[in-house]
C-alpha cells in the first residue's frame, strides 16, 4: 500500500471528526437516560481510562501550551462523560447489585474485597485530585490568565515596533498576533476549565455516598438481604465505581496541572526535564556519594542505597565522558570531539583573518549611511555572540524601500572608541545626523499607556520621539509588561532609531545614481515615459531634484510612474523643479492626505485668513530653480505665534498638526516654518481629495 493510499482513511477521519463529536455527545446525553448493558459499561469505562492517557501523553510531547487550545473544552466533554458513566453505573448497582467486570474488578481485585481499605483509597486519591493538583493547578490558570490579559497591550505594541523597524514581515506580525490571540484565549478557558474538574471531585464523592446508602437501603428493604451482606455487596461496588471514575480523573487533572505549569519550550517535557535535571554532572555525583552515606547509617537498608548509588555514579561519570552538560561553576562542557575549542591555538589561528594589500584608493570612498558603536555595543552586531544587529538594520532597509520606494546604499557598522560605551551615532556621508545612548542587558521600558506604577531603574529619555523612559533589568521585566510598560530591547531602540532617522534624511540620501537606478527599472515596464522625459525634456538632476522635494516631506516616491507622468504632462511649460514637484503633490493628494485622517476620513486642520495669505504671497520669490519666501518681521512673528498656540494642543492630543493653505504659498510656508514646526504638514487645498471632510482645528486670524 502506497503512502498517498494508506492517508485517505486519515483524511476521511479528519473530514468526519465533527460528525464523531456530535454522535460522542449524543451518546453521552444518552447515558444519563438510557439503561446499558453491563458489557457496554465496562467498553465505557475503559474508553475513559483509555482518553484520560491519551490526554496525558498528547501533553507530555506538548513543545507550548497553547498548542493543544481545545483542552479546555475537551475537559468540559470529558468531565461530563464520566458524569454520564457515573449515572449509568449507580443505575446498575441500584437495580441489579450488578455493574460489569470493571467495577467488580476494581472493587475485589484492586482492594481485595475490603470496602474499609476501598474507602480509604478512595478517599486519598479524591483529596489529592481536589485538594492538591486541582486546587493548585486552578490557581496557577487563574494567574497565569491575568497576567497574560495584563501583559496583552505591552506585547501587542512590541509586535508593531519590530514591525516597524522592519525586524519581521508583515505575515510574521500576524502569525505573532495570533497567537498571541491563540495563548490569551487559551489561558483565559483554562480559568474556567479548571472548576469543571474541582466540581467533577466532588460530584464523585457525592455520588459514591449515595451509591452506598441507596445501594445499603435497596439490600435490605426490598432484597432482603442481612445488614452485613447489604454493607458488603453496595460499599464494594461502589468503592469500585468510585475508584474506576476517579483514576481516569485524576490523570486528566495532573495532564491538566501539566499543562499550566509548563513553559513553552523548542522541546518536548520530556526531553527537556530530562535535559535539565542531567545539565549538571557534579550535582550527580555528589547525590551518589550522598546515597552510599545513608547505605553506612545503622538501622537503614544498605541494599537499596547502594543500587541508588551506583546508578547516579554511573550516569554521573557517563556525563563527564561524554562532555555533555554544566557544571556547578558555570562553565559549559561542549561535545566531545567538537572542532574550534575556546583556547585551542589552532583554531585562534585559523580565526585570523589573511591580511590583504591594503588599496589606497579605498580610502577616497565615503560611506553613504554608516552606524558608529562604543566599544560596549560592538557585541550586538557580533554573530558569535548572538548578536543580530547586521540582520535588523538589513530589515530596516527592506522596510523603507516597501515605504518609500526606492533602495538605501548598504550601510557600513563600525566601533569607535572615542564614543561613550554605550554610545552610538549615525553619520550621512561622513557627516553626523543623530545620536543615542543604550545600555545591553537592560531593556528600555516606556509609559505608553499611563501607569501611575513607578519602576526601578535608570531613567532616560527614548531617542526617537523623546519620551520619558527607563532602562530595568531583565528580572524586572514582567511586572513592568503587566503594569502596562511597552518594553523594547536595546538592539531595536538603535534600528527604530536608525529608521526614523533616515526617513528624516531620505531625501538627502537620494543621489543622482539612485535616480538613474529607478529610472532605468521604470524603463523596462514604461519606456515610453521614460523616453519623453529623460534627457529630452528633464535632466536626471532635475527629476532628482523633484524627488527629494517630496521625500523631504515624508512623501514616498513609490508611485514613481504618477509623479513622472504628471511631471512629464507639466514640463514643457516649466523646468522649475519647485513648480513640478508641486504638481507632483497633487497627483498623489490622497497618498499624501491619508495618513492625517482620522478613521471616519476626515481631516482636522489649521486654516488662515484669505487676506493673510494675499500677504504671504506677496513676498514669494521664484528663482527658474527654487521657490523663497520673505516675509516682513511683525508678520512672521504674528504667524509663528498663533501656529505655535494651535499646533500644540494637537501634538498633546496624539495627533500630527496639518495646515492647509492655498498652492500659491504651500511650498514658501512649509520651508520658512520647517525649522520651527518640522512636525506640521502644510497641505494645499488642490491636493486634498473630493468631498473629503474638513474639521477645523482653528484658523489664524489677520494681525490688528
Amino acid at each position: 500500500m502506497t503512502t498517498a493510499t494508506a492517508a485517505v482513511p486519515v483524511k476521511r477521519f479528519w473530514k468526519y471528526g465533527d460528525l464523531g463529536l456530535v454522535i460522542f455527545m449524543f451518546g453521552t446525553l444518552l447515558l444519563l437516560v438510557q439503561p446499558v448493558p453491563p458489557f457496554v459499561l465496562d467498553l465505557l469505562l475503559a474508553l475513559s481510562i483509555a482518553v484520560g492517557m491519551l490526554i496525558m501523553l498528547v501533553i507530555l510531547y506538548l513543545r507550548e501550551p497553547s498548542d493543544f487550545s481545545g483542552f479546555p473544552t475537551l475537559l468540559l466533554i470529558i468531565t461530563l462523560f464520566r458524569l454520564g458513566l457515573n449515572v449509568a453505573s449507580t443505575r446498575l448497582i441500584l437495580l441489579d447489585g450488578y455493574a460489569g467486570e470493571v467495577i467488580n474488578a476494581f472493587g475485589n481485585y484492586v482492594v481485595r474485597g475490603n470496602y474499609v481499605v476501598g474507602a480509604v483509597i478512595f478517599l486519598i486519591l479524591t483529596v489529592i485530585n481536589f485538594i492538591v493538583i486541582t486546587k493548585g493547578a486552578g490557581r496557577i490558570a487563574e494567574v497565569a490568565a491575568r497576567f497574560t490579559l495584563d501583559a496583552l497591550p505591552g506585547k501587542q505594541m512590541s509586535i508593531d515596533a519590530e514591525l516597524n523597524a522592519g525586524l519581521i514581515k508583515e505575515d510574521q506580525a500576524r502569525a505573532r498576533r495570533t497567537s498571541l490571540q491563540h495563548e490569551t484565549d487559551f489561558y483565559g478557558a483554562m480559568d474556567g476549565a479548571s472548576k469543571f474538574v474541582r466540581g467533577d471531585a466532588v460530584a464523585a464523592v457525592l455520588i459514591t455516598l449515595i451509591n452506598i446508602l441507596g445501594g445499603f437501603g435497596i439490600g435490605v428493604v426490598q432484597r432482603g438481604l442481612s445488614l452485613m451482606e447489604s454493607l458488603q455487596v453496595y460499599t464494594v461496588l461502589s468503592i469500585g465505581d468510585g475508584l474506576v471514575s476517579q483514576i481516569p480523573a485524576l490523570v486528566v487533572s495532573t495532564a491538566a496541572g501539566i499543562l499550566v505549569t509548563r513553559a513553552a519550550s523548542k522541546e518536548n517535557l520530556g526531553h527537556s526535564l530530562t535535559r535539565q535535571l542531567f545539565f549538571y554532572p557534579r550535582a550527580l555525583g555528589i547525590l551518589a556519594i550522598g546515597m552510599v552515606v545513608f547505605a553506612l547509617v545503622p538501622g537503614l537498608p544498605s541494599v537499596p542505597f547502594l543500587v541508588l548509588a551506583l546508578l547516579f555514579g554511573g550516569i554521573y561519570r557517563a556525563l563527564k565522558k561524554s562532555g555533555l552538560g554544566i557544571d556547578l561553576e558555570g562553565q559549559e562542557l561542549l561535545e566531545a570531539g567538537k572542532a574550534g575549542q575556546p583556547g585551542d591555538p589552532k583554531s585562534q589561528t585559523a580565526a585570523k583573518p589573511v591580511a590583504a594589500p591594503e588599496k589606497l584608493e579605498t580610502l577616497l570612498n565615503v560611506d553613504t549611511l554608516q552606524i558608529e558603536l562604543g566599544y560596549g555595543l560592538v557585541s550586538l552586531a557580533d554573530v558569535r555572540k548572538g548578536g543580530d544587529l547586521l540582520e535588523r538594520v538589513t530589515g530596516v532597509r527592506r522596510n523603507f524601500v516597501q515605504d518609500m520606494g526606492f533602495i538605501i546604499p548598504p550601510i557600513r557598522l563600525r566601533d569607535n572608541l572615542q564614543l561613550g560605551p554605550n554610545e552610538y551615532r549615525f553619520l550621512l556621508r561622513g557627516h553626523f545626523i543623530a545620536t543615542g545612548e543604550i545600555m545591553p542587558g537592560h531593556y528600555l521600558a516606556m509609559n505608553t499607556g499611563n501607569s501611575k506604577t513607578t519602576l526601578a531603574g535608570i531613567p532616560t529619555t527614548e531617542p526617537v520621539f523623546q519620551l520619558p523612559a527607563t532602562w530595568i533589568k531583565e528580572m524586572d521585566r514582567r511586572n513592568a509588561e503587566v503594569a502596562g510598560f511597552t518594553i523594547v530591547d536595546p538592539a531595536s531602540v538603535l534600528v527604530t532609531h536608525l529608521g526614523e532617522t533616515i526617513k528624516r534624511s531620505c531625501h538627502q540620501i537620494l543621489s543622482r545614481q539612485d535616480v538613474q537606478v529607478l529610472l532605468e527599472n521604470l524603463k523596462q515596464n514604461h519606456p515610453a515615459l521614460v523616453n519623453e522625459l529623460v534627457p529630452s525634456l528633464l535632466s536626471t538632476g532635475q527629476v532628482q531634484r523633484i524627488l527629494q522635494n517630496l521625500l523631504a516631506e515624508g512623501v514616498s516616491i513609490r508611485n514613481l510612474v504618477g509623479i513622472l507622468e504628471r511631471v512629464a504632462d507639466y514640463s514643457a511649460v516649466t523646468k522649475n523643479p519647485d513648480e513640478l514637484s508641486e504638481q507632483a503633490r497633487r497627483a498623489l493628494g490622497a497618498q499624501i492626505v491619508k495618513p492625517y485622517q482620522n478613521e471616519q476620513g476626515a481631516l482636522q486642520a489649521i486654516t488662515m485668513d484669505p487676506w493673510l495669505e494675499e500677504e504671504i504671497s506677496k513676498g514669494l520669490r521664484q528663482s527658474p530653480n527654487e521657490t523663497l519666501l520673505f516675509m516682513e518681521p511683525k508678520l512672521s512673528q504674528h504667524l509663528t505665534y498663533h501656529l505655535s498656540k494651535l499646533v500644540q494642543p494637537m501634538i498633546a492630543e496624539g495627533r500630527a498638526p496639518v495646515m492647509i493653505c492655498s498652492a500659491v504659498i504651500r511650498l514658501g510656508l512649509r520651508r520658512f516654518f520647517a525649522a520651527n514646526f518640522p512636525e506640521t504638514a502644510f497641505l494645499a487645498y488642490e491636493e486634498l481629495p473630493p468631498r473629503i471632510e474638513i474639521h477645523a482645528a482653528g484658523s489664524i486670524p489677520s494681525p490688528a
